[in-house]
């Protein structure tokens, strides 16, 4: 028996001399150590090793976005090493949806930009690629001996698609579409090769005289307009010169009151977005020069990015004294605005509670607006929650609830105002060093009069999954809708599951599935997997009991944030029955439901949904 396989351990493919079988076997590094592969009830596969005491998780998959089976559809790569773009369309192809693809929806995959000229008896060119999991699907043939000969086979063939040959296992070819390809990122010596009409290779062709005079003049307009501006705007490009130095200790922080009318030179921005006789009557907040935010952040430069949200970027700074400042910059392409920004400022300015993110100032010079607020060094929940399970033990995840409950209690009772948040969710959870929970982005926050218990609007802002059904299909709004997003992410924070990550199974949401299993009597299959033996059963049932109890349908039978934090941290609370409703998913009923007049929804999501349905 010969074996091909490169690797000392692990999986191996293996064949036969006698009869060519291949088959796949699986050696241990250390024969000693028990180990063993389990797949669980959510498809995910774990390999465990016994260190004497327990199972321990050795590798867990799927480990990322890219591991989902044909996560960007066919004829897209998948690469989870860059954070701008997970998929994209292999060279010579094009989105099949270009409105979905745009936001983030990738399911539909490619097309060929150019048809194959095969059919019409015209030879068609491979391009090759690298590093590359293999596409599913594939046929080995076993005549062939050599990467010419694979190519060949593949050329004379009009329904293949694409060839690899591969040591050890030979010429590999795909007949139709290419399903699931992955860039990993590290260096290999496979070679991919696909199949492409020739217009698509020849990316060298020779240009024209005439081509290069028009590119020239074309050249030479832009050239003359860029010195125009570099002169008219001179004194800009001085202060811009100025984030380049690298003595921050010379950079000025101007400090105005929020009340204040005085403005530097360098703030063009209404002042009127600070100024708001009958709410801003708080403590006042500083406004930061534009360059001193800009040599904060070394000029928004993307080693200082941390994420993108609905508001626009957020980048980490240190201001001259060395503390440290996380940045969220207005882009002009996002669906908030102006509106929102004041609204945050009007907000936060009068905000203080530990559960609730600081905002230390703001930034307004032209278009440019900025909001600058204390740093969290863990970010969001959401990294943890959904992409490192691991991390958050029982007492964290406990910690995380409890802290969320009181901040928004204290936004819902005890503040000076009453504010309705109307979009909690686990990315809008901020965790400090000591994974603190402070609740973040009041763009979209509404303030409530002292004897008002409910609104109406024909805006329903918020993000698909958390948004309570009075809200989300008649754009009734109240603390009440606070209370049932609080229990969408406090199932979220126990299972370690997205609300909208069971849209393709027989439960339409984590919601669903937690009625189901409570009704079963079966609610701690609820709990997440990796914290079932070291969490405290009592207590994961009464948070699951406290969660089942904040998404009701009715408002009316749902907890006020003050009964929740009080059940929370009671030890025996005696728990009212939740009502389970006649579950239906959101989606199905936008669908099935008429439209009203002049509705319109905003998400904050990557997701937006343009219409709204009505009961």
């Amino acid at each position: 028996m010969s074996n091909t396989a490169s690797f000392l351990y692990g999986f191996k493919l293996s064949e036969s001399d006698e009869n060519g079988t291949r088959y796949f076997t699986y050696n241990p590094s250390n024969s000693s150590a028990l180990s063993r592969f389990r797949i669980g009830y959510d498809g995910t596969e774990r390999h465990l090793r016994w260190d004497g005491k327990k199972w321990t998780v050795l590798l867990s998959q799927p480990g990322n976005k890219c591991d989902l089976y044909n996560h960007c559809g066919n004829y897209a790569t998948c690469d989870n090493s860059v954070s701008s773009s997970t998929c994209n369309c292999l060279e010579g192809f094009r989105p099949k949806f270009e409105d979905q693809w745009s936001k983030g929806n990738w399911s539909g995959g490619c097309e060929r930009r150019t048809e194959l000229e095969c059919q019409r008896g015209k030879p068609d060119g491979f391009k090759r690629m690298k590093c590359m999991k293999l596409p599913d699907f594939s046929n080995i043939l076993v005549p062939v001996k050599s990467r010419d000969d694979c190519r060949q086979s593949c050329l004379g063939n009009c329904s293949c698609t694409a060839y690899a040959y591969v040591y050890g296992i030979g010429c590999m070819i795909w007949v139709g579409d290419l399903v699931d390809v992955q860039h990993i990122d590290q260096n290999g010596a496979i070679q991919f090769f696909y199949r492409l009409n020739h217009s698509d290779l020849d990316d060298k062709k020779k240009i024209s005289n005439g081509v290069i005079v028009i590119i020239s003049l074309v050249g030479a307009c832009f050239l003359v307009a860029f010195l125009w501006l570099l002169w008219r705007y001179k004194k800009k490009l001085k202060v811009s010169s100025m984030v380049c130095c690298k003595d921050k200790d010379a950079v000025v922080l101007n400090e105005f009151g929020s009340k204040s009318t005085e403005f530097s030179a360098d703030f063009s921005g209404p002042s009127d977005i600070l100024i708001d006789g009958n709410q801003v009557n708080g403590p006042e907040l500083p406004i930061f020069n534009f360059s001193t935010v800009a040599a904060a952040t070394n000029n928004f430069c993307e080693e200082n990015k941390l994420g993108q949200g609905g508001f626009g970027a957020v980048y980490k700074g240190e201001l001259p004294g060395g503390q440290e400042i996380a940045v969220k910059r207005l882009s002009r392409q996002s669906g908030q605005g102006l509106e929102e920004f004041k609204n945050e400022i009007i907000l936060l300015a009068k905000l203080q509670h530990r559960n609730l993110v600081r905002l230390l100032g703001c930034c307004i010079q032209g278009e440019e607006k900025m909001l600058i607020y204390e740093y969290m060094p863990n970010k969001s929940l959401d990294n943890f929650l959904f992409a490192k399970q691991a991390v958050l033990d029982w007492r964290t995840r406990v910690g995380i609830i409890e802290g969320i409950a009181r901040g928004l209690l204290y936004l819902h009772r005890d503040s000076r105002l009453r504010i309705i948040h109307r979009d909690l969710k686990a990315s809008n959870i901020l965790l400090d060093a000591e994974m603190n929970p402070k609740i973040s982005d009041f763009g979209m926050a509404r303030i409530f009069g002292g004897n008002q218990n409910e609104a109406n609007t024909v805006r329903v802002v918020g993000t698909y999954g958390y948004m309570s059904p009075e809200y989300a299909m008649e754009g009734l709004f109240s603390i009440k809708s606070d209370v049932y997003s609080f229990g969408v992410l406090l199932l979220e924070i126990v299972s370690g599951r997205k609300n909208t990550s069971f849209r393709s199974s027989e439960y339409t949401s984590l919601i669903a599935y937690a009625w189901q299993l409570w009704e079963d009597d079966k609610a701690m299959y609820i709990v997440d997997p990796l914290i079932q033996e070291s969490c405290c059963p009592k207590e994961a049932l009464k948070c699951i009991h406290i969660g089942m109890l904040c998404v009701q349908d009715s408002a009316t039978y749902r907890p006020t944030m003050a009964a929740v934090v009080l059940m929370l941290e009671s030890e025996a609370p005696t728990l009212p029955t939740a009502r389970q409703p006649t579950y239906r998913s959101f989606r199905r009923s936008i669908d099935e439901q008429p439209i009203p007049n002049g509705q319109e929804i905003v998400s904050s999501n990557d997701v937006t949904i343009t219409t709204i349905a009505g009961r």
